[in-house]
């Protein structure tokens, strides 16, 4: 493979990153992030139905009724005691401060069988989630992440002590937090609910992430000895296309897995595979962009502008 000059270039690798955050972050003001009850709190009510409905006038109608925030979805799947049966659900997610009384809920069961073509005798579901409890879900998911953050500085200060290891630490964290940023956007632009699966698979990104950033670090480690004559740039960038074919091949084998498991999901109507895989697909090939074009080359500019300061201060 031809060496690419990534670190010539590393300004415009930047750029791209902030201005896919940039378009999340629009996006987050214009749709919003919307919480699974399992991190907001509510009630999940699912009801079977004859065939696929309209999830956008069940919205509306319940939300009149009652006054609450409802998300509304439509879910297909097979029947288990017959292949060729598809079985309809309508799911109705309903935050709120508290969780639906016994009214309520038959409130909501009423309006819907009046409304649309409800399965006489058909699977029923209830789940209801104190607001308490959703909120302490989110914090200990948050709580998993900054754990495993700040065991990964401890852990590259020490591994990599030879290139300065607390400045290798913090760029390969400013990685991870690009790649989890980018995951994070895709939630607000599809308008997919962020509940305990993105918890899932922030923490499978960040690992696979920080595996690649660690295997670049040490081919830097070992390259600084043997190419005592070479500017860091040329260290770092040389470093980087060694690598290279490492990470393409490993990363494109992993995708194949996820692709397919997400086509399965699809092609199962199982919405939490589904979720699970959107974010892990984008997750890792992001994970591969900010190993290769982010945490190196920022590695290496901090290298420079602390080299600057120390030289003046000299």
């Amino acid at each position: 493979m031809k060496n690419l000059n990534i670190v010539k270039h590393q300004n415009k690798y930047f750029v791209i990153s902030l201005i896919v955050i940039a378009i999340g972050i629009v996006f987050y003001f214009i749709n919003g992030v919307q919480l699974d009850i399992q991190f907001s709190g509510g009630t999940r009510i699912m009801i079977e139905t004859n065939s696929e409905v309209d999830a956008n006038l069940a919205n509306e109608i319940i939300e009149k009724a009652l006054g609450k925030s409802v998300t509304s979805q439509t879910q297909k799947t097979n029947n288990p005691s017959n292949e060729d049966e598809i079985i309809h659900m309508l799911r109705l997610d309903i935050a709120s401060d508290e969780t639906l009384t016994d009214q309520e809920r038959d409130l909501v069961i009423d309006i819907i069988t009046e409304n649309f073509d409800v399965t006489e005798g058909g699977n029923q579901e209830m789940v209801s989630v104190e607001p308490s409890i959703g909120r302490e879900t989110l914090l200990n998911g948050l709580k998993a992440i900054v754990i495993s953050s700040v065991l990964i500085i401890g852990y590259v200060t020490w591994r990599f002590s030879a290139i300065h290891g607390l400045s290798a630490a913090i760029t390969a964290i400013i990685a991870l937090v690009h790649d989890i940023l980018i995951v994070m956007a895709i939630y607000p632009i599809f308008r997919l609910p962020v509940g305990e699966v993105f918890i899932s698979a922030a923490l499978t990104i960040i690992g696979y992430s920080l595996n690649d950033t660690i295997v670049i670090y040490d081919r830097i480690r070992e390259n600084m000895k043997q190419m005592r004559k070479s500017t860091l740039d040329e260290v770092v960038n040389t470093s980087i296309n060694q690598t290279l074919t490492r990470t393409i091949n490993t990363s494109a084998t992993t995708l194949i897995a996820i692709v397919a498991l997400y086509i399965f999901a699809a092609s199962n109507n199982i919405e939490s595979l589904m979720n699970f895989s959107i974010p892990l697909i984008i997750g890792f090939i992001t994970g591969v962009y900010s190993s290769v074009f982010i945490a190196s080359p920022l590695w290496l500019s901090w290298r420079k502008r602390a080299a600057k300061k120390t030289l003046r201060n000299a």
